[in-house]
């Protein structure tokens, strides 16, 4: 896969409800048609990891933009934002799915955009992705990576900030999606996964499923005591291969 040259910045854009938000951008910067893809943060935050994700997207020739869903929240520090997003286990469902939509349609304005863009979440952001494929016209494409909660439990139970089970919402999935879990994950469990797997059967969904052995959640995170090389490179290539596939 060849590396491309590529720039970086920071942005403001129009998120839901028009609100002014920050996002992280990563794109080529030789001339071309490019897919794009939305990466949604994990929990802990929009924090270096996710840019860096960001920076290997584009270095495979996407641009790539990971919207602060917490921008609400400033100021704030790093860890101030980290303490209230697991307070409140992150921002309400349709403010996440506006900025997602919004951040989408940038990428899709952007001169070099082939028209196309997909979506990427981690942990928390799984859940979001998974939401994306059922909520969001603006992504063609969305990848679930160990999220948590698809199926409610107490700490995402429906009420007024998750108006919609992302669970429930899959018979209205209309992209292909992707999901990448460790078999050691609690959250999800094996057994949830088998289940949201067995739901989107029964809706007849387009969709891949890879489940990795000594990988728990967030072995993507280099930085973390949960890394699994070999797990991460073998499943960064299903992503890659899937986004080739419905974004190119």
């Amino acid at each position: 896969m060849p590396t491309f040259n590529t720039t970086t910045r920071r942005i403001t854009l129009a998120g839901h409800n028009g609100d002014e938000i920050e996002a992280y951008v990563a794109q080529p910067s030789d001339p071309g048609q490019y897919p794009g893809v939305v990466v949604i943060h994990h929990l802990p935050g929009w924090d270096s990891w996710t840019r860096e994700v960001v920076r290997r997207f584009a270095d495979s020739g996407y641009i790539a933009i990971a919207p602060h869903l917490f921008s609400r929240w400033l100021p704030a520090t790093e860890q101030e934002l980290r303490a209230k997003a697991f307070q409140t286990w992150g921002p309400p469902d349709p403010q996440v799915m506006g900025d997602i939509a919004a951040s989408a349609r940038w990428v899709k304005q952007q001169p070099t955009s082939n028209g196309k863009v997909g979506a990427i979440g981690f942990c928390s952001g799984g859940r979001q992705a998974y939401l994306v494929a059922s909520q969001v016209d603006d992504v063609d494409a969305a990848v679930d990576c160990w999220g948590g909660a698809v199926i409610p439990d107490e700490r995402f139970s429906v009420n007024e900030d998750r108006p919609i089970s992302p669970f429930g919402a899959t018979k209205d999935i209309h992209m292909p999606l992707l999901g990448i879990f460790g078999n050691d994950d609690q959250f999800p469990t094996p057994e949830q996964v088998n289940q949201i797997e067995e739901e989107l059967k029964r809706h007849g969904k387009e969709y891949e499923f890879y489940r990795y052995d000594g990988a728990g959640h967030g072995f993507w995170a280099w930085h973390m005591p949960s890394y699994r090389v070999e797990q991460t490179q073998d499943s960064w290539g299903k992503v890659m291969a899937f986004f080739e596939k419905h974004l190119t």
